[in-house]
């Protein structure tokens, strides 16, 4: 036969005319799956992953087919990433071939949901159950120990190989070479991988919980570095979910890049982006700390002359202050006086006339009380005197009688009190005549 060489381009275009386009089988069908790894990219563009327990498939949604998706499937697209990673859905579409790739890919036209998928359905389980037992702490930061202010012995629960455990030492150590670093080595994915991360915890734990132990932690960083999420699913298990919650010292929880949130994230004390990140949260700078205690050295070492100079600064400003006193004072108090003598000139005629008036008043109300007072004061003498008249001796003389008094001056009003040989005196209009009696009659 004659050889027949294709470059790779003529093969790939082949392939697509000859298996894929005119393939009637695989052309406009729909596919049921759990989406895993879904991206958004700048241009609007949706690629995901479409898989079962049997394969996976890459999938693109462009952006302008977003009108042709059914409203819950675009409800839970706008709630990014999270949401829609784990969720079971329905496509209709056509397989393609990326040329520049080499990849196998379906073309998503519609798309609406199929239910939550199976890995997802526990997640949410789980996560309803820690809010129940209080032991979400990313959604109640009141729940989170807070973490040291100088750890001095970090423990870390994630793999040995790999770029994230060397990530984590360089950031502890060059931002403070003195920290003391213990790894337990853990699966990260994979089966066996919850245990195994629970069982790093747990060896930590014992640690700390020991009474005389040779090393004791005092924070604990448990991460990996990114993947897809069933990559990361290791953290969302149980049995690692629960050994992070209760973990005996603070914990730092660091799966994954920043998008990508585990159970883990929600039980930890505190949740890190990336483990770099974690590292960076675990220790401060020892450059910045020295240059802190360096500066607060120097501000004390100058403290007390600062207190001298302030007490000086003081004294001097007391010292201004007391020789104007006097002055100030005289000529406050003048000014006090002046104004003084201002409102009591007005104050004092306005005092005047209101008495006067007030006097003024008071006479004509008094005039006619004192005329009727003395005239009623007149009669009354009047009528006395005409009383007085008639009870006057003098009066009753005048009319012809006379009036006999003994030698004591007494009225003599009847003979019988009167002896021989006492002397009387007989008062009568004109005169006195005195008399001695010889004998009673």
């Amino acid at each position: 036969m004659e050889e027949r060489v294709f470059s790779v381009g003529a093969l790939t275009k082949s392939i697509r005319r000859n298996l894929l386009a005119n393939n009637e089988k695989i052309k406009h069908a729909w596919i049921e799956g759990e989406v895993s790894n879904w991206r958004i990219y700048p241009s609007g563009h949706i690629y995901f992953v479409l898989k079962d327990d049997t394969a996976q498939i890459g999938a693109v949604l462009f952006s302008f087919c977003f009108a042709g998706c059914e409203p819950p499937f675009r409800a839970a697209m706008a709630k990014g990433a999270d949401a829609m990673n784990g969720l079971k859905i329905q496509v209709l579409g056509e397989l393609d071939l990326n040329m520049l790739q080499g990849r196998y890919s379906f073309k998503v036209f519609r798309a609406r949901l199929a239910g939550l998928g199976d890995m997802m359905a526990k997640f949410n389980a789980l996560k309803a159950k820690l809010e129940a037992e209080g032991l979400n702490k990313l959604d109640h930061p009141e729940l989170r120990r807070p973490l040291p202010f100088l750890s001095h012995r970090i423990g870390i629960v994630t793999s040995p190989a790999g770029a994230v455990i060397h990530d984590m030492c360089r950031v502890l150590t060059s931002r403070f070479p003195n920290v003391e670093i213990r790894l337990y080595p853990v699966k990260v994915q994979g089966e066996g991988a919850a245990a195994s991360i629970a069982a790093g915890v747990a060896y930590f734990n014992a640690l700390a919980l020991a009474e005389k132990p040779d090393w004791r932690p005092d924070v604990l960083i448990v991460g990996r570095g990114g993947g897809a999420a069933e990559d990361l699913w290791a953290f969302n298990e149980e049995e690692a979910v629960y050994a992070v919650a209760r973990a005996a010292v603070p914990v730092i929880s660091a799966v994954g890049h920043e998008s990508d949130t585990t159970l883990c994230d929600y039980v930890a004390d505190m949740r890190a982006g990336t483990p770099s990140i974690a590292a960076s949260f675990a220790v401060p700078v020892k450059a910045e700390l020295a240059g802190r205690v360096a500066d607060a050295a120097s501000r004390i070492a100058r403290a007390p002359m600062r207190r001298i100079e302030t007490w000086m600064q003081q004294l001097d400003c007391l010292a201004l202050n007391l020789s104007k006193v006097p002055q100030q004072a005289c000529s406050q108090a003048e000014l006090r006086l002046s104004r003084s003598v201002m409102r009591l000139g007005p104050a004092l005629k306005d005092m005047a006339a209101r008495m006067e008036a007030r006097l003024q008043k008071a006479a004509l109300r008094l005039e006619p009380q004192v005329r009727s007072a003395m005239q009623n004061a007149s009669h009354r003498l009047s009528h006395a005197a005409s009383r007085l008249d008639l009870l006057n001796p003098s009066g009753v003389l005048e009319r012809g009688y006379s009036i006999t008094l003994d030698e004591r001056g007494a009225v003599v009003s009847s003979a019988r009190v009167v002896a021989a040989g006492r002397r009387l005196t007989t008062r009568l209009r004109d005169g006195e005549i005195l008399s001695e009696v010889v004998a009673q009659g």
